[in-house]
């Protein structure tokens, strides 16, 4: 029987890029990414993100298309804004895009959208999303510049934003509580900058149990989507029992 999903508080959106990063090493069929969303959708997950990149490194096109008729919840796709992968989620038609910055050489993603620069592009392409259907998150810095630019985007297809926790997690690494802290208070006044101008609010990037508490607790924290820590512990002790012990922390910031 699957586990009950959250009722109250953050939801959880398991990334599952790297169940596909260790398929693309040897470059087999195994493991499989849509059975890695199907456990953790059966664990309590909410729904499932991947992120397509430029390069295909992990997740490839036919595992989003895939992924879309297999995700029960909702069906994340992050992806940059180039034009090439907005028609793969026109085609895919997954329930939310969310763009984010992407360079070649980047490990992972290093920062959120400059929405002052790239505002009328992003618009553009949100508006192309929401013609069928999908709609748009945008990836970004608690800044509370880049809140006031996400405003001017509401009528053209964004309906949220994910915050970049990036700086917190530096912080709370070093063990810096009070910078820690501070850290959170930010995300906290961003949060409550962005909900109250009517866009859902996320949160992602190097969130683990022992860090996740003090975001999923902000106040009108929607969802937050948490990728490498989950697979990474997966490998230790199952799927199944990485997702839950994930919400297990995320309840436990309450």
């Amino acid at each position: 029987m699957a586990a009950k999903k959250q009722r109250e508080g953050a939801k959880l959106s398991v990334n599952v890029d790297h169940v596909a990063t260790l398929r693309q090493a040897r470059k087999t069929f195994y493991p499989d990414p849509i059975e890695a969303a199907r456990i953790a959708e059966d664990a309590g997950a909410a729904g499932i993100t991947v992120h397509l990149r430029m390069d295909r490194r992990h997740i490839q096109d036919a595992d989003a298309e895939r992924l879309r008729g297999a995700v029960r919840g909702k069906l994340n796709l992050e992806m940059s804004i180039a034009e090439e992968m907005v028609r793969v989620a026109l085609k895919v038609k997954p329930h939310q895009v969310t763009l984010v910055p992407e360079r070649p050489e980047e490990l992972t993603t290093e920062g959120g959208l400059n929405l002052v620069l790239y505002g009328r592009r992003i618009g553009d392409a949100a508006e192309r999303l929401r013609a069928e259907g999908i709609t748009t998150s945008l990836f970004i810095d608690p800044d509370p510049n880049q809140i006031q630019a996400l405003t001017t985007l509401a009528g053209r297809g964004v309906t949220g934003f994910e915050i970049n926790t990036d700086a917190y997690i530096r912080a709370a690494d070093s063990a810096n509580a009070s910078a820690a802290e501070a850290e959170v208070r930010q995300i906290a006044e961003i949060v409550a900058l962005g909900t109250a101008a009517g866009f859902h609010a996320y949160a992602g990037h190097g969130l683990n149990t022992g860090n996740v508490g003090p975001i999923a607790a902000i106040p009108g924290m929607e969802e937050l989507n948490i990728g490498h820590a989950i697979i990474a512990r997966a490998v230790i002790v199952g799927m199944k029992a990485a997702v839950e012990e994930m919400l297990a922390a995320m309840r436990g910031g309450k």
